[in-house]
């Protein structure tokens, strides 16, 4: 699993890439929130492009940074789900807390 990060107007657009699971679920939590705890974002966005796989855990990964980013009153966002990914998004009910958006540009303009 590989994670990185890019700020654009004060939004963190955290890339995943590989597969975001229980193996992989600790080492993604802590990569962000030291990066959220470093640059202080106002917004977050998830690019998930490049993500294969993710289970409960990852999904927990991303819920729990939605609560960290919501508590000081920002907003979060997941862009460019593959088919397998949204589908996870849509079954967990994700989608009723945190909104997706085709691409990174429309996602900066909702946020």
């Amino acid at each position: 699993m590989q994670v990185s990060f890019e700020t654009c107007n004060n939004i963190l657009i955290i890339k995943l890439n590989g597969e975001l699971d229980h193996h992989s679920s600790n080492y993604v939590r802590d990569k962000v929130d030291e990066e959220i705890m470093l640059k202080n974002p106002k917004h977050v966005i998830f690019d998930m492009s490049h993500l294969n796989f993710m289970d409960s855990s990852g999904i927990g990964v991303i819920i729990g940074r939605y609560k960290l980013v919501a508590t000081n009153g920002g907003k979060v966002g997941i862009i460019s789900m593959k088919p397998q990914i949204k589908r996870i998004y849509e079954i967990c009910g994700l989608k009723r807390i945190i909104p997706s958006y085709d691409d990174k540009k429309t996602a900066i303009e909702k946020l």
